[in-house]
């Protein structure tokens, strides 16, 4: 026969036990969050930015493409134009590219409204993606 004392200790240990994983999964939780949407960005934005990266090195394996052609880079209206790569296009950016006989620059600019994300996006012929 159990007793009544024992049933409320179960239940009690049972309870503080749920909210221990509760808040351990709440504080991973949110942890997975920050590390998506880094500086506080809003979700949107996070996408757009990771899609943006995508474009860019789109355009600089486009570019490297061309210039094993050409034996020079392009600018970004010419490599579109060519059929080399499609010109990305992403809600708050715009794409320029810079570019000359052995280098080139391509450059994503936000011009959206929210002020945790990144204000410029590049990559060059190393292949290096930089944010400021």
């Amino acid at each position: 026969m159990t007793r009544p004392y024992t049933r409320r200790m179960g239940r009690t240990f049972g309870f503080i036990g749920m909210i221990a994983v509760v808040a351990i999964g709440g504080y991973v939780y949110v942890g997975q969050i920050h590390g998506i949407s880094p500086n506080g960005a809003t979700p949107k934005t996070t996408v757009n930015v990771i899609g943006v990266r995508n474009g860019l090195m789109a355009i600089a394996n486009a570019e490297k493409r061309y210039w094993v052609a050409h034996a020079k880079y392009a600018p970004l209206e010419e490599l579109g134009s060519n059929g080399d790569i499609t010109v990305p296009a992403r809600q708050g950016f715009r794409y320029n590219v810079v570019a000359g006989d052995n280098n080139f620059t391509a450059t994503a600019t936000y011009v959206g409204e929210d002020p945790k994300a990144p204000r410029r996006i590049t990559i060059d012929e190393n292949m290096a993606l930089t944010s400021e």
